[in-house]
């Protein structure tokens, strides 16, 4: 198993770990991994992304299941940022585009479509 580099932030920070059902469809996976590539994304989405103080967002597949973890500093509202970041420009054509992904209502922001994860272990010191 190879891991991923983690880039490192002055001040304390915080992480969310949220997960989402895609379609289980090989052909829209591919499609999926294409448009959040660097080449796919949006550059609008990449810079509501940072206007809200999002300091790193990567994502992670297992089969149809997407895995987003997003390192904010510790100051960090959630719902407040993803309640601004909805209102960016070509926010929701991107979260409509991306639906037909995604195992969701039409319609749907990102805060609506991802689901939270708990921690419950960790190795710190």
């Amino acid at each position: 198993m190879q891991g991923a580099p983690v880039k490192k932030f002055e001040g304390a920070t915080k992480r969310y770990v949220q997960l989402l059902n895609l379609k289980d469809n090989p052909e829209l996976l591919a499609a999926y991994r294409h448009q959040h590539s660097p080449e796919g994304a949006w550059p609008e989405i990449i810079a509501g992304i940072r206007e809200v103080g999002i300091l790193e967002m990567e994502l992670y597949l297992e089969g149809n299941h997407a895995v987003m973890i997003v390192e904010a500093p510790a100051d960090f509202d959630w719902d407040t940022a993803m309640a601004r970041l909805s209102t960016l420009p070509r926010q929701q054509e991107w979260e409509d585009a991306n639906a037909r992904f995604q195992d969701c209502k039409p319609g749907q922001t990102s805060d609506e479509k991802w689901r939270a994860t708990e921690r419950i272990f960790h190795l710190y010191e």
